[in-house]
């Protein structure tokens, strides 16, 4: 799925979605889960063949020989096998889809949403210079954002942090993402973060260094947030306890599904640490569902669910739409949301079908 524009990280430049979709069918009904892996693993050592692989040769032969298992059951099923949470979070989304859709049942209830809507922000990457950066920002909050997130490299932190606050004053809620793009040597650096007000600092070091991160919250003002370093409720536990961050971002197909990612939410309340829904461009399946969990309690801080059209200019399901800076949590059954059969066959570029 093309990209209605460019979107830089510190880790790549995506111009297009390459994306693995995954249909359940049961006989009393049928689900859909996304797959969030990218097509090369720079986001994490996870990528759509390798998802597409693990899937065909290990998870489906797997949960079909455990019999019917319910959504609940799914990662126990699986969990001999060694990482992939990204595959297993596609395979557990499509059974409790299905499983939702057979008994009538939304998702955001299942999962224990008390709101009927969701505050949104939007992720803004690196771009060629700031004067590309303040127009698209502007147009950001003209669309209605309540949040800006600024993606940030070496060399590419304050000068865009201070042109933002500069133009669009110390209201707005700001913050930035380092996608692990430095070091504890780079302390001192990120500290010159600290006057702009800045919401939180994302992922500022590499996600297996829970160490440095605890280091660094004790050397800058600005809160810690972690990404890529939340694989599950444990690593959640660990870095809460190693005082590595003062926020989680939360993905659920980062941490193996949406049923650990309320695991890590009630985890989270329970030691006082808000969390907010992260993004990885899905679809409107993935979107649906996402904000379904954003609209649990805990979720406290607006996340990057954006609307369809900051990614893209044909969604394969109905548009998500903004309205007054929100996105409404859907109330059908499962995901409350399915492909759109013309949508989806003009971006498909192959099918396979595992028979269990």
């Amino acid at each position: 799925m093309p990209l209605v524009s460019p979107f830089r990280t510190s880790f790549a430049t995506q111009t297009s979605r390459d994306l693995l979709l995954l249909r359940v069918v049961t006989d009393a009904a049928e689900g859909w889960g996304e797959c969030v892996a990218m097509a090369a693993p720079l986001y994490s050592e996870e990528y759509v063949d390798g998802a597409a692989d693990a899937l065909r040769r290990f998870l489906v032969p797997a949960l079909a020989a455990a019999g019917p298992v319910p959504a609940t059951s799914v990662a126990s099923v699986l969990a001999p096998f060694h990482g992939h949470r990204m595959a297993k979070a596609a395979l557990e989304m499509g059974v409790l889809d299905a499983e939702l859709r057979a008994e009538g049942r939304p998702l955001s209830r299942e999962l224990g949403a008390v709101h009927d809507r969701v505050p949104c922000g939007v992720s803004v990457g690196i771009m060629d210079d700031v004067g590309a950066l303040l127009d698209a920002v502007g147009g950001y909050l003209e669309e209605g954002y309540v949040r800006i997130k600024l993606k940030i490299e070496p060399g590419w932190d304050v000068e865009p942090v201070r042109a933002v606050r500069e133009r669009f004053g110390d209201d707005v809620l700001l913050q930035v993402d380092a996608n692990t793009a430095y070091t504890l040597a780079d302390a001192r650096h990120l500290a010159r973060l600290d006057p702009f007000d800045l919401l939180l600092v994302e992922q500022p070091l590499p996600e297996d260094d829970l160490h440095g991160h605890a280091d660094l919250a004790r050397l800058i003002t600005t809160p810690v947030c972690l990404d890529e370093s939340i694989t599950s409720a444990r690593t959640a536990a660990a870095a809460i306890r190693l005082g590595a961050c003062q926020v989680v971002n939360i993905k659920p197909g980062r941490v193996g599904g949406y049923l650990e990612a309320r695991r890590i939410h009630d985890l989270c309340v329970a030691h006082g640490v808000p969390v907010w829904c992260g993004g990885m461009l899905e679809t409107g399946l993935g979107r649906a569902a996402n904000v379904a969990l954003a609209a649990l309690p805990g979720f406290t801080m607006p996340g990057d669910t954006s609307a369809s059209g900051r990614y893209y200019a044909r969604d394969i399901t109905a548009p998500f739409v903004l309205d007054d800076g929100h996105l409404p949590v859907p109330t059908g059954p499962g995901l409350g949301v399915e492909p759109l059969a013309e949508e989806l066959a003009a971006v498909t570029t192959a099918t396979e079908w595992i028979a269990v």
